[in-house]
């Protein structure tokens, strides 16, 4: 990885980063805060290779011995914490790789960092040990957390640390990089970006699985022949979504961008604003059908149904609920 510039979007964290390492503020401890494939650990990866820069400067020069070392993921400042149970970070874990560690000087730079991937499963025990750490570091000393939530930390950790939160990309940005890494059309793409959520990670997944394109022929199989199969048969087709590496409310995902972009198409009669572009004609038969009621009444079930098993509410119970209202058109 060359730096700061292959990260797509988290424009206000580089901006941070950066200017901590030209004014030389860089705090001792940070928290990297977002879900999972969001780019946490390639911009602690970038950060830790810029600030290890033996030429210095607000990006790595890729030929110094610290860069290339960083390349290979064998630089003697850096420290990636690890842990031998899933799920948990353990107290001895953290005094024998941090703790004790720190009072280590630095090898080569004139800094020594320590990441903590999945820092979500440090245990209290942990957190305790590493806290005299934070409080009172040696000045060499800089330690990342990355985490999927920083909730799980206890407040004396979060108050003595700087966190920074990681949010959704935008979707034209990740739709663009997914065009340019994948060589996928356009339409793929997009619907990539757009059920990521704005997560790269996620939309490469999905892009490089090639399941975008086998959820989107399932989905769109089961709207357009809703009407000739019976409740039972539905939500068997539904329960197939466990062969992708989705869960059931994020395949509706796609129920919900069908029926959006059939009342997009309705409200603005506007091919260009759609998702399911290859689809225009069943789009333009389906706007003709339902109503504007009707489409919201079935986007709020839609919704609902979401909602019910992110709860934990029975699947079939929900399944049917959400069907009943997709069948009678939204009609009440």
């Amino acid at each position: 990885m060359n730096g700061f510039d292959e990260i797509i979007g988290h424009e206000e964290i580089k901006k941070h980063l950066t200017d901590a390492i030209s004014s030389k503020k860089v705090s001792h401890a940070y928290i990297f805060d977002g879900e999972d494939g969001c780019g946490k650990r390639m911009m602690a990866t970038a950060f830790v290779k810029t600030l290890l820069c033996e030429k210095g400067g607000t990006s790595p020069c890729n030929e110094c011995t610290s860069c290339k070392q960083m390349d290979s993921s064998n630089n003697p400042d850096v420290r990636w914490v690890t842990h031998a149970k899933p799920g948990i970070i353990s107290v001895d874990e953290i005094r024998e790789q941090l703790v004790s560690d720190t009072l280590i000087k630095p090898y080569a730079a004139e800094r020594k960092v320590y990441i903590i991937d999945e820092a979500q499963y440090l245990n209290v025990a942990a957190q305790n040990a590493m806290l005299k750490t934070i409080e009172e570091p040696p000045a060499y000393v800089t330690i990342i957390m990355l985490t999927n939530n920083s909730e799980m930390f206890l407040q004396t950790i979060l108050s003595r640390c700087v966190t920074l939160k990681f949010k959704p990309v935008d979707n034209e940005l990740v739709a663009d990089y997914i065009i340019k890494q994948c060589h996928m059309p356009e339409y793929q793409a997009r619907l990539c970006a757009h059920f990521s959520g704005g997560n790269v990670g996620k939309a490469l997944l999905l892009a490089n699985g090639g399941e975008i394109a086998g959820i989107r022929e399932e989905v769109l199989g089961i709207l357009k022949y809703s009407d000739q199969m019976n409740i039972s048969e539905l939500i068997s087709a539904v329960k197939t979504s466990s062969k992708y590496k989705v869960t059931p409310y994020e395949y509706i995902d796609f129920f919900l961008m069908w029926y959006r972009d059939i009342l997009m198409y309705k409200a603005t009669m506007d091919p260009n604003r759609i998702m399911y572009k290859s689809e225009i004609n069943s789009i333009i038969d389906q706007s003709k059908i339902i109503s504007y009621e009707g489409l919201e009444r079935i986007i709020e079930a839609l919704e609902k149904a979401k909602k019910r098993l992110k709860a934990n509410v029975n699947f079939e119970t929900t399944m049917e609920l959400m069907f009943l209202v997709i069948k009678e058109r939204g009609k009440e």
